[in-house]
């Protein structure tokens, strides 16, 4: 591998700005790093550039740990936004400026300099200032001095930024192919979805300093793990089904789904996404060349050249509703048309339409909604308001749903994540019997004001639950800037200890779900190890995974030190699959009476 970075972290005074980024880049690969301003790309671009020291982990290129060596040990050539060229130095000396500083000889610069100024198509310009260049020049040259020392990485931080849109595409064409020529393995940082897509050998998309995806641009765009990279790379309408035998329940239709949704069971909701040119429209049922999904209403239509976008309201339905407002009675959705197929099909505002299908894809994924489960409406609106609910609300960009524990809603509230209140006196109460219904998670939250700073997972590593919990537990950290750290059995405790390969597993497991955690072994009983971290007074968020065999005898454990040492909010997770396989001898209702008290 030409770049390897193990779980670098960064800190800055708000918190984390990288959060345990692990990430390997092959030799010659156009790497893109793509998210939101803010999302901590630009971070982990210098902290690789050795331009800012990280807090934790390690960074590696072609092989050498340089995590601690300085910028000119690294072998990277840099270009900033802003070109960084300097305005008093001709375009043969901001070239050659490196070479200088490395004593190379006067004959060899010059020999390098004509040979970078042919590759970047700048022949003639060496007597040039900086001022006297367009900005897309300008950038050549910074690319030009970045090679000139014949760098192992190139790093580019949002290089076409300050460029108008033509100069940007002809921009872009270059520097791929300056890159391809030269074989240099390069790292690009932007926010521009289309850059990223027309340029990468493979992104990773970047949100609140986690990666949370990482893949070749196809692969993303089709087939994303998660809301964030379905809805910021490329526009998508979210929708709630239901898991079918190989397909995806939607309202009163069943339409076959390209990718599995992550081991959950049938009947399970989960979160389908169909892109805008995989909506199809006609003007009545028999007319639609695929399944159909259901009546809409035109509100909005859009000419942008090659194409039509259509907006559209749906109303929601039973099996049918909005992934961002569940509680909504409409549907908002997107989408786009051929200009042919605008032609063949002429719409105006206020028509109804039919929808179909052409494709769908659901989120491996096990949470698709937000559950308020609360005896009332003042207990419902107390848990919206947590900082927790709210933070997860934001990011996941979910409405939360609210239901009365003894209602009609009480079915519903088992889909998605069911959160519930967690006080002194009830503890896991709440919690453990909404699990014993057949919720597969629930959340408790503690009352209180302060932000979850940190989640501390235990699993026990040779149990099914495994996957469920570290699934889930993904899910939610990959939303909030907090530490995360997997608490795995080591030698002396009572118990079995893990073996070195059993951590490997789990840690490979975690990955495959999106969650790169740091591991903690511990001795002795897993109550004192979680005791241990509650103590310390950072607001936690404890995940447990719990087994039929012991799920009983552990929260009835943890219920009594939570009456001591409260966390933040506590995330019960049930194995599904694998456990029942296990246990094929024991029945649903004896698996719920097992978990609860």
């Amino acid at each position: 591998m030409s770049i390897r970075l193990e779980q670098v972290t960064k800190y800055y005074a708000g918190g984390a700005a990288v959060s345990d980024a692990s990430l390997d880049i092959a030799d010659a690969e156009f790497f893109v790093l793509l998210g939101p301003s803010g999302s901590g790309k630009s971070t982990l671009l210098r902290a690789i550039a050795g331009l800012t020291p990280i807090d934790h982990g390690r960074i590696l290129l072609r092989g050498r740990d340089v995590t601690n060596l300085n910028a000119r040990e690294r072998e990277v050539g840099f270009v900033f936004q802003n070109y960084a060229l300097f305005p008093h130095m001709s375009v043969g000396d901001n070239i050659e400026f490196a070479l200088r500083a490395r004593r190379v000889r006067a004959a060899q610069r010059r020999a390098r300099r004509a040979e970078l100024l042919r590759l970047v198509a700048l022949e003639g310009f060496d007597d040039r200032l900086p001022v006297e260049l367009s900005g897309g020049q300008q950038q050549r040259v910074a690319v030009a001095r970045a090679l000139a020392h014949e760098p192992r990485v190139l790093l580019l931080d949002e290089p076409f930024g300050a460029l108008d849109a033509k100069i940007r595409e002809e921009l872009r064409r270059t520097i791929r192919e300056i890159q391809r020529k030269v074989g240099i393995t390069s790292i690009l940082v932007t926010h521009d979805q289309e850059e990223a897509l027309t340029m990468a050998d493979r992104i990773g998309v970047m949100d609140r300093g986690r990666l949370q995806e990482v893949g070749a641009p196809q692969d993303l765009y089709a087939r994303p793990a998660t809301r964030f990279t379905a809805t910021f790379l490329g526009a998508a309408n979210l929708l709630l089904g239901e898991q079918r035998y190989r397909g995806v329940r939607l309202g009163q239709s069943v339409f076959a789904a390209e990718s599995s949704a992550g081991g959950q069971r049938e009947g399970d909701e989960v979160t389908a996404v169909v892109r805008p040119e995989d909506l199809a429209l006609a003007p009545t049922p028999d007319e639609l060349p695929v399944a159909g999904l259901g009546d809409a209403k035109v509100v909005e239509l859009q000419f942008v050249g090659g194409h039509e976008r259509v907006r559209l309201l749906a109303p929601a339905a039973p099996g049918l509703v909005g992934a961002l407002h569940p509680a909504a009675g409409e549907i908002a959705l997107e989408a786009v048309r051929s200009a042919r197929e605008a032609v063949a099909l002429p719409l105006s505002v206020g028509q109804n339409v039919c929808l179909g299908i052409r494709r769908v894809h659901v989120l491996p994924t096990p949470i698709s909604s937000l559950r308020l489960v609360a005896p009332g409406r003042e207990e419902a609106e107390a848990l919206a308001c947590s900082p927790l609910v709210r933070e997860l609300a934001a990011q996941m960009r979910i409405e939360p749903v609210r239901h009365q524990r003894d209602g009609s809603g009480q079915q519903a509230s088992l889909r998605g994540l069911p959160i519930v209140a967690l006080d002194a006196g009830t503890a896991t109460r709440t919690a453990r019997e909404t699990i014993g219904q057949g919720a597969g998670q629930v959340l408790a939250v503690a009352p209180g004001d302060r932000p979850v700073e940190r989640m501390v997972i235990y699993v026990e590593t040779q149990h099914a639950s495994s996957h469920e919990t570290l699934a889930a537990a993904a899910s939610i950290v990959r939303h909030l800037a907090i530490d995360v750290v997997l608490l795995v059995p080591a030698e002396g405790r009572p118990r079995r200890r893990a073996s070195y390969r059993e951590i490997l597993d789990l840690r490979s497991v975690g990955r495959l779900h999106g969650l790169d955690a740091r591991t903690e072994t511990f001795g002795g009983e897993v109550l004192d190890a979680i005791r241990r971290h509650l103590a310390g007074g950072v607001p936690t968020l404890l995940v447990v995974g719990l087994e039929p065999t012991m799920a009983s005898g552990l929260c009835d454990q943890l219920d009594s030190l939570f009456r001591v040492s409260p966390p933040a909010a506590v995330l019960l997770v049930r194995g599904s699959t694998g456990t029942q396989q296990r246990v094929a001898s024991v029945g649903f209702g004896q698996l719920a009476a097992r978990i609860s008290p």
